[in-house]
Formats: C-alpha cells, structure tokens, sequence
C-alpha cells in the first residue's frame, strides 16, 4: 500500500478511499519534485527580479507617479473628497 493510500485509512475518510491509484501516483510524482533551483534557474531568477524592480523604480519615480501621490496625500491631509 503506498504512503498517500495509507493515510486515507482514516474512518472519516471514506470518500478518499475511491481515488485511483494513478491519480496518487502523479501526485506523488508532483509533490516530490525537486528541491530547488539549479544555479542557471537561480541567475536567471534574479536577473528578472533585478529588471522588475528597476522598471518599477523608473515607474515609482516618474513625474506623473509622484504628482499623483502628493495630490492623493494632500487631499487625503485636508480632508478633501474627489
């Protein structure tokens, strides 16, 4: 009997006892997986993480950003609704 299969032994959990054995395999297969990412994965990964952010800075810092974030701070000081 296979790990996953055993743990619907469980009396309240007779529903599970009907799900195929190679349904339980693949998701056996799925939560094994591997552990990580590979050094490749890892460069790769940060280098996207590294653009995001600096288009989210260059977007943050634009002068339509900023103008609209003083307008919303000094309406929401003032108590002013839009």
């Amino acid at each position: 009997m296979t790990p996953i299969r055993r743990a619907y032994r469980h009396p309240h959990a007779a529903p599970f006892r009907k799900i195929p054995d190679g349904f339980l395999r693949c998701l056996r297969l799925v939560l094994r997986g591997e552990s990580g990412m590979s050094t490749a994965e890892y460069a790769i990964g940060t280098l996207t993480a590294a653009a995001f952010a600096s288009v989210l800075y260059m977007l943050v810092t634009s002068d339509f950003v900023t103008e609209a974030l003083t307008s919303l701070l000094r309406q929401a000081l003032s108590g002013q609704s839009r």
